[in-house]
């Protein structure tokens, strides 16, 4: 199809707005969400509740979609809405290390643990660091 400068800007107009607009509405999804931690409770009083954010989203930005649990590890108290977790992992949302970690053992979700430590250096033995 061959089009002058006047029908490309026209197209690209039109282009740009219908993605707006289902951007807008919903039908597509704008951004990576991710379920994760985000830490509530006061000073030396940790709790947790599990939500579904954007992942660009700060931790304690207060931006997310839904709760879909909590945690408090002082009284080991735990409620999570498993359907909405199965939910929105079907939808796309990816994990955190640490909540799949706990899902698993949880036996929400199936799965291996995955290393949530840093990968750090093996630490040397002193007589190597005196030799060297």
């Amino acid at each position: 199809m061959h089009c002058d400068k006047s029908q490309k800007a026209k197209l690209v107009w039109v282009l740009a707005f219908l993605f707006d607009f289902f951007l807008l509405s919903g039908r597509i999804a704008p951004y990576m969400l991710v379920i994760r931690f985000q830490r509530i409770g006061r000073k030396n009083d940790p709790a947790f509740r599990a939500v579904v954010t954007d992942s660009k989203n700060a931790a304690k930005s207060g931006k997310f979609l839904e709760v879909v649990g909590n945690y408090n590890p002082k009284s080991g108290n735990t409620a999570f809405n498993n359907d909405r977790v199965h939910h929105w992992m079907k939808q796309g949302a990816k994990v955190s290390d640490t909540l799949h970690n706990f899902l698993v053992k949880q036996k929400i979700i199936e799965g291996k643990m995955i290393n949530v430590l840093s990968k750090k250096t093996p630490t040397k033995k002193k007589k190597e660091l005196k030799a060297a």
